[in-house]
C-alpha cells in the first residue's frame, strides 16, 4: 500500500481534502511538507479511527474527553499533551509537547484509517497558504504531480476546517474556528469557551495570511466592480453566490470552491460579500481575513 510505503494520498474528510502520511514515519510526514511547501514551524493533525486509539498519541483530561463523546468522529480537532511514549514522529507535531488530534466521520478517510491501521498526519491537500481543496480537481490543480494518489469521493460536506480547541485555565480555547461553534463546545464542556489570542503558533492554520487565491481580496463588499469576481451571499448577488438564502452551512460549504472560482476567472481581483459573524459565520469569516491578508 502506497502508506506503508512512505507516499501520500489525498483523502475526503467530512470538512477538506486532507494530505495523508503515516505520522509515525518522519521521512513521509516530511514530504507532506515538501509537497505543500509548509512551514516546518507549523504542526500537523493527526487522525485516528477513534478515541482509544487517540489516547495512546495523548494525554486527555475529563473535559476533553467529554468533547470527544460528543463531537468525534467529526470535524472537532483536540490539543492535548502527548503521551510519553507516543509513537508520531516529532516533525509532525513541529517539535511541541502537545498534539493535535481528530476522529474523521467521512467514509473515505476511515476505510484509510482501518485499512493502512496507522495514525494519518493530514493536513489541507494544497500548496500551503493556498486556498483547501474541497473537490479533488482542487487537489490536482494544486499538487498534481508531487504526490501518489488521489481518492475522488465527491465534493466535501462541511467546506471548512474542523475546529481545533484546547483546555487551558479552566476554559475551552478555540484556536481555529470551524464547524464547532463556540455555543456548541461550551454546552457540551460546561466551561467558559475563548478565543485564542496568542501569537505562539501551537496548532495548525494559526498563520495569519493563509488561504489566499493569489489576487487582492475585498471582503464585506455591498457590489462589485467590472475588475472583481464578486463572491455574494444573501442579497448580494455576484458571480458565484455562496449562498442566496444567506444559509451559513451553505455558504460554508461552498467557500473554498468559489475562492478557487475566483482564483481561476479572468478578472484580476476577487470581493466577497459581507458574512454574520455569530455560528458558523465565525469560521467563515476567519477564512476569508486571512485569505485577504
Amino acid at each position: 500500500m502506497l502508506i506503508g510505503e512512505g507516499q501520500l494520498v489525498a483523502v475526503p474528510t467530512e470538512t477538506v481534502y486532507g494530505l495523508a502520511a503515516d505520522a509515525r514515519n518522519a521521512e513521509a510526514v516530511a514530504r507532506i511538507y515538501a509537497a505543500k511547501g509548509r512551514p516546518d514551524f507549523n504542526p500537523l493533525i493527526v487522525h485516528v479511527p477513534d478515541l482509544a486509539a487517540a489516547e495512546t498519541l495523548g494525554v486527555f483530561g475529563a473535559i476533553e474527553r467529554r468533547l470527544a463523546d460528543r463531537f468525534w468522529p467529526g470535524p472537532l480537532t483536540l490539543v492535548v499533551p502527548r503521551s510519553p511514549d507516543c509513537p508520531v514522529a516529532s516533525i509532525a507535531t513541529a517539535g511541541l509537547d502537545t498534539i493535535a488530534i481528530r476522529v474523521p466521520a467521512h467514509r473515505a478517510m476511515r476505510a484509510l484509517l482501518a485499512e493502512t491501521g496507522a495514525p494519518l498526519a493530514a493536513p489541507s491537500a494544497n500548496a500551503s497558504g493556498r486556498v483547501s481543496p474541497t473537490r479533488a480537481s482542487h487537489v490536482l490543480a494544486s499538487l498534481d504531480g508531487r504526490i501518489a494518489l488521489v481518492i475522488d469521493d465527491g465534493p466535501t460536506k462541511a467546506g471548512v476546517e474542523s475546529t481545533i480547541v484546547r483546555v487551558k485555565d479552566g476554559a475551552v480555547e478555540i484556536l481555529r474556528p470551524g464547524p464547532v461553534t463556540s455555543d456548541m463546545l461550551g454546552e457540551a464542556s460546561g466551561l467558559p469557551v475563548s478565543g485564542g489570542k496568542g501569537s505562539d503558533i501551537v496548532a495548525p492554520g494559526m498563520l495569519a495570511s493563509h488561504y489566499a487565491p493569489g489576487k487582492p481580496v475585498r471582503l464585506g463588499a455591498v457590489d462589485f466592480a467590472a475588475d472583481e469576481f464578486g463572491i455574494g451571499f444573501g442579497a448580494v448577488a455576484g458571480d458565484y453566490d455562496l449562498s442566496a438564502a444567506g444559509d451559513l452551512t451553505e455558504a460554508a460549504a461552498r467557500l473554498f470552491d468559489a475562492l478557487h472560482a475566483g482564483a481561476a476567472s479572468a478578472k484580476t481581483k476577487i470581493a466577497v460579500a459581507a458574512i454574520p459573524v455569530e455560528g458558523l459565520g465565525a469560521a467563515i469569516n476567519d477564512r476569508l481575513a486571512r485569505a485577504a491578508v
